[in-house]
């Protein structure tokens, strides 16, 4: 290869080089569900907490939007959050109107008021809570958690008072579906059951195992103890 062909391809390498944080820039950022612990092990009763969690509220979200739990995995895994999820879904659901719609709609959106303006949808429907955090501009984890709520007491999953003390208590939205299917199966109150895992004298995998839930089979798990209906 003689000398001016080596400069060239060396001048095109540079310039695939500089291309490629553009390039990055442009690609929404991946999200990676791959777990490397997936059952509990006594010995480290912690280890497989994160995917516990994960999990148990993909199937849940599968569940009580009639989807398949493979669609929210991969759609978390392209980068949409879960938060966004539940709200677009939420959102959908209401207005019988596509979930991918309003997802699409949110790219390049930092706030859910302006997706409702770019939809010319009205929030008032969706409740005054709702409506007003939506108006205040409030991050999408707090309006995801607005939506989680209203489907818990929709499907009279817990009692409104049940909810507000496991929600002023710090749980999210993934602890607060896991304790719940939890304390369901246990018969015993949830919040309790939540502050111990918050103290850390329990994890999420002790409790598991303490309510014999089998969680490689989540869904049917989650049929059975909180009597929802199976896509």
């Amino acid at each position: 290869m003689n000398l001016v062909n080596r400069i060239n391809i060396l001048s095109c390498s540079i310039f695939l080089l500089c291309l490629l944080p553009l390039s990055a820039n442009a690609i929404p950022a991946i999200t990676c569900h791959c777990f490397t612990d997936r059952s509990y092990d006594p010995v480290h009763p912690a280890a497989a907490d994160k995917y516990f969690l994960a999990t148990t509220q993909n199937s849940f979200f599968a569940l009580v939007f009639n989807t398949d739990k493979k669609t929210v995995v991969m759609k978390k895994q392209q980068g949409i959050s879960s938060d966004d999820l539940w709200i677009a879904y939420w959102i959908a659901a209401k207005f019988s109107i596509s979930a991918e719609s309003l997802l699409k709609a949110k790219q390049g959106k930092e706030v859910w008021k302006d997706v409702f303006a770019s939809q010319n949808l009205d929030s008032k429907p969706l409740g005054t809570r709702f409506s007003k955090a939506l108006e205040a501009k409030l991050p999408p984890v707090q309006l995801a958690e607005i939506a989680v709520d209203e489907l818990f007491l929709r499907n009279h999953i817990l009692s409104g008072a049940d909810l507000a003390a496991i929600r002023q208590a710090g749980a999210t939205n993934q602890e607060l579906i896991i304790v719940t299917i939890i304390a369901t199966k246990m018969k015993q109150p949830a919040k309790p059951l939540y502050l111990e895992t918050k103290s850390s004298a329990k994890t999420w995998g002790s409790l598991l195992a303490a309510a014999k839930i089998d969680t490689k089979n989540m869904q049917h798990e989650i049929v059975d103890i909180l009597k929802l209906s199976p896509q």
